[in-house]
């Protein structure tokens, strides 16, 4: 019900766009999450939006970089990496959850997941 995509290889420096779609809903009442796992390590929260209202927040580690924003229609979300590092090199996953004000705690639905990799 989510499909995330968008991700590659790509350079120190450089920059991927990456996507969440939904399908069977739209994205008018929900939270939108981006969280990503590196090899050995727990997955952690990247960003995440309020659709309704746009508010939108980071992981210390992304901000100034990296910016979520509502797709063109109601059920896409993006996220654009810039100045991409090697650290930045993950699997990125995708979430929705009813959303009130904040990023969700509890999230209804996961994408299955887009490779990142940064090469130095």
């Amino acid at each position: 019900q989510l499909q995330a995509s968008g991700g590659g290889l790509v350079q120190a420096g450089g920059s991927l766009r990456l996507s969440c779609a939904a399908s069977g809903f739209t994205f008018d009442d929900y939270g939108i999450g981006w969280f990503r796992q590196a090899p050995g390590k727990e997955r952690e929260g990247v960003s995440c939006i309020g659709f309704s209202d746009g508010r939108t927040y980071y992981a210390g580690s992304v901000k100034g970089r990296f910016t979520i924003s509502n797709g063109n229609d109601k059920n896409t979300v993006h996220l654009q990496m810039n100045s991409l590092k090697p650290e930045d090199t993950a699997v990125y996953y995708c979430a929705a959850a009813t959303y009130t004000s904040g990023c969700p705690r509890k999230w209804d639905y996961w994408g299955q997941g887009t490779l990142v990799t940064v090469s130095s």
